[in-house]
């Protein structure tokens, strides 16, 4: 019985660095040559901020570096829309109204301002980027453990997407803790939660000349 139950947990172990592996693997070649300087966002573009926590109406360390950067490329004139997608319900604060406050409040036009309520995750994002808002690419904004999977998710639900890393004075424990959970839980989860189909894609950077977003 002894040598069976260890059978058992080296072939769980060998599944789940499996499992990792692949997933790494797959974001890897899904994101490769698509993390841009601001510098390199093509004029007119449309940005994806990805919500995060927020406190008593006030963007936590996260989001409010995804907001500086979606300031930034807006004021560079890299990008004439963004679109607030997270957790809309009042339990949740509501993240892109406080989102939506924060770049108004900094002088960006509430015209040039989408709110994406049913965010919940990103994965839901990116599929209402293509399937609600009729987008074919965006520029994702969120940090850097985070950004190579929102863009392997996005192009797997048909968007062109590219990405920017965002700043973050963010906490040491807490970047940390969120490597740790891209790589063992969060990169496993996307892939082993996507349709064979929705996986197939081609490799490798966009083609920048022609990637102004439109719908």
């Amino acid at each position: 019985m002894q040598s069976a139950a260890r059978w058992v947990v080296l072939i769980g172990l060998v599944a789940v660095e499996l499992i990792v592996t692949s997933a790494g693997t797959w974001i890897y070649f899904a994101s490769a040559g698509r993390v841009l300087e601001i510098d390199d966002v093509p004029a007119g573009s449309t940005a994806l901020v990805l919500g995060s926590l927020v406190e008593d109406g006030t963007p936590g360390s996260y989001v409010q570096g995804r907001l500086d950067t979606a300031v930034e490329l807006y004021e560079s004139g890299r990008v004439s829309r963004i679109i607030n997608s997270g957790n809309g319900t009042a339990a949740a604060g509501d993240e892109p109204a406080v989102m939506r406050r924060d770049l108004k409040s900094r002088g960006v036009p509430a015209d040039v301002i989408v709110d994406d309520p049913l965010g919940m995750d990103t994965d839901a994002s990116c599929r209402r980027v293509h399937d609600d808002f009729g987008l074919r690419a965006v520029v994702i904004v969120t940090q850097d453990f985070h950004l190579t999977r929102a863009i392997a998710l996005c192009r797997a639900h048909g968007v062109d997407a590219t990405g920017v890393t965002a700043r973050c004075e963010c906490a040491t424990w807490t970047v940390v803790r969120n490597h740790l959970r891209e790589l063992l839980l969060a990169r496993p989860h996307a892939l082993l939660g996507l349709p064979v189909q929705d996986v197939a894609f081609s490799a490798g950077p966009p083609d920048l000349s022609g990637s102004t977003l439109t719908t």
